[in-house]
């Protein structure tokens, strides 16, 4: 059987995936037709980014998966015509994508980097940082980016926890989860990074409160979704000096309104949702790789937990 694959993205998206997206499948073994205009009732799989046309998925009879192209599924999940299998998008070029942005933001505010990058009245300041394994990490969210940049920060001496909704158990790291560990989590932290999905459970989870219970003059270093930050929490911290310095790549409005203080601030770093991004070839290469094992009847890789309430 030829299975049938239906490419749900903006057009440009079809012109740079068409190529690779039809290489991945023959090199996993997978006899597929996939284009952009497969008929709904033919449709087994459909590769998926959430800003598609495509809605309303009970139009497709045959479909086994929907496979996104997107790491982010929030606006997909919660769906109400979505009965298969949802997978997200983990590609290894997402994931070292992130893992560099992470650890070369936590690097530069350990070392203290804008100390010395700015220094208009040329200031001969000789103090060195601590090391690595004297500065208190917590990254929230340990899917597989947050575990990967948890690694990699644990690998480089950093004394790293982290929280996440179930139970993890990673090598260096100190895990904590559910709603009792997030405090425990946060205390005393002096670099937050946040990577967690965007969920009814994780609006606001940087708010007020939590931010009081970190070190004073901590940083947060948000690569991961807008409305995991009160605004308006964080920008009080801030103006307070509970919180020294925020590195935001990612917002509720985007593009970041040329109005919103954000800008103005001047310990927010504003980077525009450039933290990582999908590779064409590498994302194809797990778009075959989940058809080939539905076709098998094996497990998909990634898949979404609705449950938790998007």
């Amino acid at each position: 059987m030829v299975a049938q694959v239906l490419f749900a993205a903006k057009e440009e998206r079809w012109d740079q995936y068409e190529a690779p997206l039809t290489r991945a499948l023959r090199e996993a073994g997978v006899e597929a037709t996939i284009g952009t205009d497969i008929a709904a009732q033919d449709v087994e799989y459909i590769v998926y980014a959430p800003n598609s046309s495509v809605q309303d998925f009970s139009i497709f009879p045959k479909l086994k998966a929907v496979l996104n192209l997107w790491a982010g599924v929030e606006t997909v999940a919660p769906n109400k015509t979505l009965k298969v299998p949802l997978a997200r998008m983990v590609d290894h070029g997402l994931t070292q994508g992130m893992i560099e942005w992470v650890t070369g933001h936590v690097l530069r505010h350990h070392l203290g980097m804008d100390t010395h990058i700015f220094n208009p009245d040329r200031l001969w300041e000789a103090k060195a940082p601590p090391l690595a394994e004297q500065r208190r990490v917590c990254i929230l969210g340990l899917g597989a980016l947050g575990s990967a940049c948890a690694q990699t920060l644990a690998g480089l001496g950093f004394d790293v926890s982290g929280w996440s909704r179930n139970a993890k158990d990673i090598d260096g790291v100190t895990c904590h989860h559910g709603d009792a560990g997030l405090k425990n989590a946060l205390s005393d932290a002096e670099i937050v990074v946040l990577l967690l999905p965007d969920t009814r459970a994780t609006t606001n989870v940087v708010n007020a409160t939590s931010l009081q219970w970190l070190a004073k003059g901590a940083v947060i270093i948000n690569p991961g979704r807008g409305p995991l930050i009160d605004d308006d929490a964080l920008l009080s911290a801030l103006n307070s000096g509970q919180i020294g310095h925020a590195t935001l790549d990612v917002f509720r409005i985007e593009p970041l309104p040329q109005d919103h203080p954000y800008w103005a601030h001047p310990n927010v770093t504003v980077t525009p949702h450039i933290a990582s991004e999908t590779r064409t070839w590498t994302a194809s290469q797990c778009v075959a790789e989940n058809i080939r094992r539905s076709e098998i009847g094996e497990p998909l890789l990634h898949l979404v937990d609705r449950s938790v309430g998007y």
